[in-house]
């Protein structure tokens, strides 16, 4: 059995309360992960593009 498996068959048994606690701890992660993916992408200067777009915009009144 693969650790997923084991994971997905260990998750079937929480009782309510674990699962909710187990969903808002996953959900927590995902958005720290989202994070840092966010902060990496600024720091390489992916979003300066999107952002001089916005500027421009708001600088035209069209916001």
């Amino acid at each position: 059995m693969s650790n997923l498996e084991q994971i997905e068959t260990a998750i079937l048994t929480l009782s309510s309360d674990e699962f909710q606690q187990l969903r808002q701890w996953f959900f927590d992660l995902d958005y720290q992960h989202w994070d840092k993916q966010l902060e990496q992408d600024i720091a390489d200067g992916r979003l300066e593009a999107l952002a001089e777009e916005a500027i421009a915009e708001f600088e035209a009144g069209r916001c």
